[in-house]
Formats: C-alpha cells, structure tokens, sequence
C-alpha cells in the first residue's frame, strides 16, 4: 500500500531495509519478515586474515569481487526486550508499520510527512500493538581483523543482546560499542577473540554513474548480491540533520540495512540503509551513507563509544534566489543567518542575524544544509575559518567550535525560503508595543489572504523586525525601507520575521511592480 508523498508516491523507508520476526520498526530495531535460516555451510576454506582486495577493473562479470569480499559481510541479528511490536502479517493492501515511540525525535517528523493516512502519527496499515520480546535482523560488515562491524544504529537500537552470522556459517556474539542515530551508524565488537577476514573503506568517494555491488541479508537470506550504479549523490530525504545519502539503483529489500556497497575494487563506499518504495519492496532506488561520513562517526565510536560534534550556535535558512536579490547577491549560495544564539561560539565572534557564511576553512557552502555538516564533521575545540557576507562586504572570522549540545539544539536550524511575491503586502501594520506583542518591532495586525505577504507565510500576530537590514518601530518604517530598496534598484526587500511562536526567519519580498 502506497505512501503518502508530497509530489511523488515513492517512499523512504528505513524501516524497509530490515528484516524482523514480527514487525517491522524504524530506529527501533525491528525490521521486516520472514526469517529464514540459510543452510549450514562447510568450513573446509581457511579465511584470510589480510585485508580484502579485489581487482583494480573489472571483469566481465561481479564474480570475483564478490569471492574476495564476501567473507567480510555478516548477518546480524538482535534480541529486542520490552519493546512495541506490530503484527507481522503482510498481504496485498497491508504494508507493514510501525509504531513512533521509539523512533528517534530526527525520523518521527520523517514519518508524519510520509505517513499522512497512518494511525496515532504512523504511517498506513498499522496493526494493534502487543507487547513482549522480539528480534530484528539486518547486515553488517567487519572493518578489522580484531571483529569490529559497522551497522545501521536502527539494527540494533533498544537491543538486548546481539549476534553476527559470518559467511562461514558461524554465529557469534557481539556487544555495541557505539551508536549514532543522527548518522544511522552502529559499531559492534565480536566477542570471541580471533581474526577476521575484513574489508576496506574506499580511497575516494564514487562518481555518479560508477558500478557498485551491495551484499547483505534481505529477508533473511544472508549472502545476497545485487549491483547497480550511483545514480546520484547528496541526495537529502529529510530522514536527518545531516542527510548527504548516495542513492544507488542496485535492488536493495528489508534485511540489506547495515550492509556494505562495494566499488569494483572491493572497497566500501557506503552503508545501505533506506529505500524509496511505494509497497516497501525494492524498486531499485536505495539511498547508503557515504564512507567518508562513516569512517568519521566509527573512528568517535571506536575511541569514545559516542560521537562529540562541533557547534557553531546558529540558526540559519537557505539563501533563495529572492533572498540573494534583496541581499544584493549575484546568485543564491552559502548559508543566512537567522539568529545567532547569545554566548555561542558564533555570537562571541560578532556573527549575527543577516550575515551569510560563504565558507568554512576555505571550503565553499553552497547552501544551509552544507554548513550543518561541515560545522558537524568537526569536533568541539576545533578552530575554523569563517568568510561571511555582511550588508555586501565580505568578511572573516575565526572561530572555536563549542560541543554540540545534548539537549536535541542542533547546529544549525534550517527553514525554507520562499519565492516570488510582490511589493504591495497586503498587511495592516502596528507599533508592536502599542499591541502587546513586543517590545520593538512592528507587528502584523491583519492579513490580506490573497496578498502577497500571506503567499509568503506572513501571518497575523508576527512581528517584522527589520527591513533590509534596517531596524523597524512603526509601519512607516517599513513603507519608508522598501521605497528605498526600490530607488537603489534592488529587485527584491528583505525582511526579518518574528512568527507568534517565538521563530525568526528571513522572508524576501519581491519589488517587481503589479499590474494594476
């Protein structure tokens, strides 16, 4: 049964990727049904206790890569107590759902946009919930002679107790080392002392349109191989803070969560873990975290059990055509800020609202998004280099980066911008503090429905704060900032906006004039 979506019937779904006893549950652990239980299979062949390699170029079929890195793909299956399930029956017109409870805060929102005619907040075709034990199933990989694996963190979050299946047959236990669910990232340790055979993170990071190979345990057939390529990169599906997914077309079902994607030189470059889907089977477009962002998360996870992420202390929104044009921009690109919060990193530098972060340590940001994750990939105490616009001069700052808090803050809040609009508001206008709104600025006290400021969001009870940089008291302040942003040939007027709810956000104004 399809998905709600907003434009398309695909649906993201982590909850696809993994198989379970009896349900399946995003973030929670429970994945999918149907296990099945593969033969035992010999133990004649020694495993190499080297890393694995496979040819530079391909051959003419994905057999030996495969043979090379298959060994160090494994099955992992949890043990989940005390937790919600859903029954498990599945049939033509019940997909299979999932209760939100324990779905991270960063998914819930996730699943609301993409599960409007679902019950109690979920997605369509809940079944009543019951209590008890359950198990999940899902895939992994060893990233060390020593028996690490990495994982998806909703494999195995909220688990009891955890064992990996080898290649070889052999069931062993392991213990979570770390988890992450911004990322979706797990680290395991398998308990027994040994070698393992292993497998590689890539060098680089694939280019859209490379072969790739992804082995893993869907429906809890371990050992299954399919291929594809990158069909995209840096795909956002709204899944968390820092969402830069690879999207590859290689057939990818329930139970692949946690699983590698391989290059054709037997090297990881991503960790499966959503799939887009109408039924919640495999259309052949799945989205796997980038190595890069794995390998930085591990390593935290390795040493801390536990990731520390840099903070910078803004909140900032995409900067839209409309917006680049009000700021006097050439192009929309880099990050506006929205507000920077008092005692931050950011505000100790002297960044505040208005001025746009056009790179981080001489990296370019293209977008809001972008700056979340570099200021991200960074850890607490680290110093950066900040260019930033300001009234249409650049600048620079050089800032250290606080820790993240804990707290659900995050480093950077990102609202939509909007587009188009016209310079006739349609709003009526009063002193904030002669209403009892605020103590500065001017307040909204009516709204034209059909006006273009209600096109824009603009809502009855915001306060505008300031127009084109400009402070506001009264609304002929505001008449007074947009008539001269019109005599110095600016095309469009920018406004900040306090909403009623407490949230500030920039709003651009287009001044192309109406007919009539």
């Amino acid at each position: 049964m399809s998905v709600p979506q907003t434009r398309t019937s695909a649906r993201y779904s982590r909850r696809a990727l993994a198989s379970v006893a009896t349900a399946a549950l995003i973030a929670g652990g429970a994945v999918g049904s149907g296990y099945l239980p593969a033969a035992t299979p010999a133990f004649a062949q020694a495993l190499p206790q080297t890393p694995i390699a496979a040819p530079e170029h391909p051959p003419g079929s994905f057999a030996n890569i495969v043979d090379k890195v298959k060994p160090g793909v494994v099955s992992v299956k949890v043990k989940l107590d005390d937790a919600v399930s859903s029954d498990d029956e599945e049939g033509p017109g019940n997909q299979q759902g999932q209760n939100l409870q324990n779905v991270p805060p960063q998914l819930r929102e996730f699943f609301k946009r993409f599960g409007q005619n679902g019950q109690n907040g979920g997605p369509p075709g809940m079944q009543p919930q019951r209590q008890g034990p359950r198990g999940a199933v899902g895939s992994g990989f060893i990233i060390s002679a020593d028996g690490y694996v990495v994982t998806n963190n909703h494999v195995v979050d909220h688990a009891k107790t955890v064992q990996v299946t080898l290649d070889d047959g052999r069931t062993l236990d392991a213990k979570v080392i770390g988890k992450d669910s911004k990322t979706d990232i797990a680290l395991l340790k398998i308990k027994d002392s040994g070698s393992y055979p292993y497998v590689q993170f890539g060098k680089a990071a694939p280019r859209v349109g490379d072969w790739v190979v992804a082995i893993g345990n869907p429906f809890g057939l371990g050992g299954t191989v399919t291929a594809g390529i990158v069909s995209a990169r840096g795909r956002d599906i709204g899944a968390g803070p820092y969402d830069d997914f690879l999207q590859i077309d290689a057939p990818i079902n329930k139970g692949n969560s946690g699983g590698p994607t391989f290059n054709v030189n037997g090297e990881v470059v991503g960790v499966n873990t959503a799939i887009a889907s109408p039924s919640g089977g495999s259309v052949g477009l799945a989205f796997a975290i980038p190595s890069e962002t794995v390998q930085a998360v591990v390593d935290q996870l390795k040493t801390d059990g536990k990731v520390a992420r840099g903070y910078l202390g803004v909140q900032v929104q995409p900067v839209t055509q409309d917006i680049a044009e009000g700021l006097g921009m050439a192009k929309p690109k880099g990050a506006l800020i929205d507000h920077a919060e008092d005692g931050t990193p950011a505000a100790k530098a002297g960044l505040k609202s208005g001025d746009v972060i056009e790179s981080v340590n001489g990296n370019p940001i293209n977008d809001a998004k972008e700056l979340s994750r570099k200021i991200a990939g960074l850890k607490p105490g680290a110093k950066v280099e900040i260019a930033y616009l300001r009234g249409g001069n650049s600048d620079n700052a050089t800032i250290t980066l606080g820790a993240l808090p804990t707290d659900g803050s995050k480093v950077a809040s990102l609202d939509t911008g909007m587009s188009g609009g016209q310079p006739r508001l349609g709003l009526g206008l009063a002193p904030a503090s002669e209403v009892g709104l605020s103590d500065s600025g001017v307040a909204v006290v009516q709204v034209d429905p059909d006006g273009p400021a209600a096109a824009k969001g603009i809502e009855q009870g915001d306060v505008i704060l300031d127009v084109a940089g400009k402070s506001v008291t009264r609304p002929s302040d505001v008449a007074e900032q947009i008539r001269t942003a019109e005599a110095s040939g600016r095309k469009a007027v920018l406004m900040r906006v306090k909403s009623s709810k407490g949230v500030t956000r920039f709003v651009a104004i287009s001044l192309t004039k109406n007919d009539g």
